[in-house]
């Protein structure tokens, strides 16, 4: 088997997905983290087809892409008119790229009602696009569109408009399920037939409708393909495209292709969240190997025997790929959890020991009332803390009052926090505004602890979630509130519940902030 090469196109099929606008900015940042990952084709986009796509162009050549190979994206020429005088192949041209991926109908079914031309004239404009940018000194990727369906529909005239493409001198031919919908039964065949025909190296673009994108690239490569085609998270059109984030680790972890270095392969976590949060897209937590779920265990009979060996309930060591284990408390708990977690912040618990069994009486109780530690792990570390007495109390709440004051129909509610603390002997009392009462709340406490705490200037809250727990209650349902915040090195979450939402994200918010602060004076200390 030759080398495997990766071709991204998250900059253009990736940026299909409902819900993404990336900026110029943000496509060339990202074009940069998949050239640093080892990317070797990054598709950027179609240069005549939008003024963003064009400036993408213009600037992305500027920079340092290493070996990644920057493609530009365009169709065959149009029906019956000459190669040099289509619009769409000149802006290729003009973009200053070396390589194209150049689609083309292989599908007689799209060829007469979506062309609406003869089949006759899509082999002439494959043969004729293909063979014009070859002559130009443009390495060509013929993505042959819809090929599965063509092939299913009609293979000979499939495997001629492959052949036009190979005549033309295409330097890779890419089969392309573009609605998704080509089962793995059904790729083994068509691509065993396809290798009896074709002698160019082959590629595999495969979509997920059926939620087989990742397992048609892997077996494709069994079979023999060298071009895998994919976008960091599957993000694309529909259900998306196949995710390069499953592809690449199964490559090299499962299967023994190596694509990336083993260093590269340590940051795919990383990669793939950055990608995400310039996508404004929240990560999925059960993404396969860099999810943050994915290495996490909650049952006590997995963590006991986890602590033993962890190969006995994960696949691949987390490290691996940039991601991490965690273990998750909750009223499911064993010992077993509580031990790891304690070890985890570098606690000292016994198993048998009174201390221990009161935590988990603790947690057993809270989760009851619906406190979830799960998802608040920052909570969870001050509620250890709190058990074994090794909690530092930054300060004090002596009270608080809240105002909401609305003046006209049409106008915007005024929020205000007036907040009374004490900081060992002193007593500081200060007020301030918000955009609502939770946020009055919180930069009235900022206020008053930023002259004795001026590091809480780092923490950031960065996310605010309120589910109610009984409905059925109306207005007077219990409320957990969720706090996710975030510094300049660390994300953590907090947790609060109670039938008032104002206490609920009290309690939240003064976790966040003690847990930051906290994590702060620890980190000084250890420089």
């Amino acid at each position: 088997m030759g080398k495997i090469t990766l071709f991204d196109t998250t900059l253009r099929d990736g940026a299909q997905t409902e819900g993404i606008s990336f900026s110029v900015d943000d496509k060339l940042k990202i074009a940069e983290r998949l050239a640093a990952f080892g990317i070797d084709y990054i598709e950027g986009g179609w240069p005549g087809s939008n003024p963003k796509d064009v400036e993408f162009f213009k600037r992305v050549l500027d920079l340092d892409m290493g070996k990644a190979k920057i493609t530009a994206f365009g169709s065959t020429r149009r029906a019956n008119i000459g190669v040099e005088d289509d619009l769409n192949i000149k802006a290729i041209l003009e973009s200053g790229v070396k390589t194209a991926a150049i689609f083309g109908k292989t599908w007689d079914f799209h060829v007469i009602n979506a062309l609406k031309t003869t089949l006759e004239e899509n082999l002439k404009m494959v043969f004729d696009t293909v063979s014009y940018l070859k002559s130009q000194g443009i390495e060509v990727i013929f993505d042959a569109e819809h090929f599965f369906d063509g092939y299913k529909g009609n293979p000979e005239y499939a495997i001629e408009t492959l052949r036009a493409a190979e005549k033309a001198g295409a330097d890779y031919i890419v089969l392309c399920d573009t609605n998704g919908g080509v089962l793995p039964t059904e790729i083994i065949r068509i691509i065993e037939d396809v290798f009896k025909e074709i002698k160019t190296p082959l590629g595999i673009h495969a979509h997920n409708d059926c939620g087989v994108a990742v397992a048609n690239s892997l077996l494709a490569v069994k079979l023999g393909i060298t071009q895998v085609h994919g976008t960091i998270n599957g993000y694309g059109e529909r259900c998306g495209n196949a995710d390069l984030c499953a592809i690449i680790p199964n490559l090299q972890l499962k299967m023994g292709i190596k694509c990336v270095s083993d260093e590269a392969l340590q940051t795919l976590t990383e990669l793939s969240r950055f990608v995400s949060e310039t996508a404004n897209l929240r990560p999925y937590s059960r993404q396969p190997f860099v999810g943050g779920s994915v290495f996490a265990h909650k049952g006590g009979i997995h963590v006991s025997a986890l602590m033993k060996n962890p190969e006995t309930y994960e696949h691949i060591k987390p490290e691996l790929v940039g991601n991490r284990r965690k273990v998750l408390v909750s009223e499911l708990s064993g010992i077993s959890n509580i031990l790891y977690k304690a070890a985890e912040y570098n606690l000292k618990l016994e198993k048998d020991s009174l201390e221990t069994r009161r935590i988990i009486e603790t947690i057993k109780e809270l989760e009851h009332e619906g406190y979830h530690f799960e998802g608040a792990e920052g909570s969870f570390e001050l509620l250890l803390k709190k058990c074994l007495g090794l909690h530092e109390q930054l300060f004090e709440l002596l009270g608080f009052r809240l105002i909401v004051e609305k003046k006209e129909d049409n106008g915007e509610p005024i929020a205000e926090a007036t907040i009374k603390i004490k900081v060992d002997d002193r007593i500081i009392h200060t007020a301030a505004e918000g955009d609502g009462p939770v946020n009055a709340l919180d930069n009235a406490l900022r206020k008053a602890l930023e002259e004795v705490y001026p590091e809480i200037d780092l923490i950031k809250l960065s996310d605010y979630k309120v589910r109610i727990l009984d409905g059925k209650k109306g207005t007077a349902a219990k409320t957990r509130v969720l706090i996710e915040s975030k510094d300049d090195k660390d994300t953590w979450d907090t947790i609060g519940v109670s039938t008032n939402i104002i206490e609920a994200s009290w309690r939240a918010l003064v976790d966040s902030i003690e847990y930051g602060l906290l994590k702060s004076r620890s980190e000084r200390k250890e420089q």
